[in-house]
């Protein structure tokens, strides 16, 4: 498809014209404009030969515009003629991983880290970002309005050792974040986007070739591979949603779960154990297990508990809860989940309700379950979430 085509070309367009012409700003700007371009010419007149080539060359002409319209033209009078070159060995470079990390610049706060690279290298709209990060969408667009010009001036480039353990941090949680909306789609129709997981587990390749030995950059890359592996399984036929423990597990990709045990076998507990580390190890045990009825729910309490204590958060709280149901019984899960009532970052969403819907049900308590279930199809903003929780509601009553 064009649309995927585009996505993928995207970031490593921006990466060409930023490293030849530093204006961060503009050059983001200019590539958006040759992907309305292209998204409007080629399903008519066909995709080019090369076109990357063909986006690199409309969007450095819509540069030229732009600065020629400066009334600062003199100053740039250099910049623009080199913008007029033909493509050469730089268009055949791949820098996306360089502006991956110049998204993450020390110069911008962690929240427009986050969100430029969303959208300058995952290709995350502003309003999928905004909704990642529950702010209005104006606000969102602004923040990343404000990231684009702060970059200004910044050099192209890897950082310096020195620097590299904070950047590289937020770029792990940017590129999860990636990963989370492609494998489950926060709003729209599509239950998952695989250009998404695929551009993010790509990038984490990428991440893991430059510094080999970082045990979270492996366990980011195993915990992806892990997930991934189960997309096929997590749709039926008619496009619903299926939950993990009903999954046709003939349809888990083995290739990808061999990779992931294998990395993360090789690198939890050599070293300082990470988040990433531990949701990967609870996600191998899903993975290994040939039934849900063989799931080692103990073990995944433990690693939550680890998990816990090195990461606490109300997302884990809440898949903790679950854990703590398998193990202990439904009304220890509920209790649990009791915990996050007050806690505005997940009460507001779909996913708390969803929980103690199920863990209802799993106590006895239907009628509570399709009230839960009710509250959570109503909250939900992806649509085949919506169907599902309506449809288990619609079941039990």
């Amino acid at each position: 498809m064009i649309e995927d085509l585009l996505r993928e070309l995207a970031p490593q367009v921006l990466a060409i014209l930023v490293r030849k012409y530093d204006r961060f700003d503009a050059c983001e700007d200019a590539v958006q404009e040759a992907l309305l371009a292209a998204s409007q010419q080629w399903p008519a007149a066909g995709v080019p030969d090369s076109p990357r080539s063909w986006l690199v060359t409309v969007a450095s002409r819509r540069l030229v515009d732009e600065w020629r319209s400066e009334s600062a033209r003199s100053r740039r009078e250099e910049a623009v003629a080199t913008l007029e070159v033909e493509p050469g060995a730089t268009e055949q470079r791949d820098d996306t991983l360089t502006l991956l990390f110049l998204c993450c610049h020390p110069e911008l706060s962690v929240p427009s880290q986050l969100a430029l690279t969303l959208r300058a290298v995952g290709g995350l709209t502003t309003a999928e970002i905004a909704a990642a990060f529950l702010v209005p969408e104006p606000t969102m667009a602004q923040r990343i309005s404000r990231a684009k010009k702060s970059l200004r001036g910044a050099r192209f480039e890897l950082p310096p050792p020195a620097e590299l353990p904070d950047r590289l941090r937020v770029v792990l949680h940017v590129l999860y974040l990636v990963f989370n909306e492609g494998y489950a789609a926060s709003s729209g129709e599509r239950a998952h986007r695989a250009d998404l997981t695929a551009e993010a587990i790509r990038l984490v390749r990428l991440v893991h070739a430059q510094v080999p030995a970082d045990g979270e950059v492996a366990g980011l890359l195993a915990l992806m591979l892990l997930t991934e592996a189960r997309r096929a399984a997590r749709t039926d036929a008619d496009g619903l949603l299926v939950p993990l423990a009903a999954q046709d597990r003939t349809r888990w990709d083995s290739q990808l779960i061999d990779e992931g045990v294998g990395l993360i076998s090789r690198t939890l507990g050599r070293g300082p154990v990470g988040p990433y580390q531990l949701q990967a190890a609870i996600a191998a045990v899903h993975d290994e297990a040939a039934t849900a009825a063989a799931t080692d729910w103990p073990q995944i309490l433990a690693l939550y508990d680890v998990l816990t204590r090195v990461s606490p958060g109300p997302v884990v709280t809440l898949n903790r809860a679950v854990a703590v149901a398998m193990v202990h019984g439904p009304l220890a899960g509920l209790a649990e989940l009791g915990t996050l009532d007050g806690d505005e970052r997940i009460a507001r969403g779909h996913r708390l309700d969803a929980v103690r819907a199920h863990l209802l049900e799993l106590s006895g308590d239907r009628a509570g379950a399709v009230a839960a279930y009710r509250r959570a199809a109503k909250r939900a903003a992806s649509i085949p979430e919506q169907h599902y929780l309506a449809l288990q509601a619609a079941r039990l009553s």
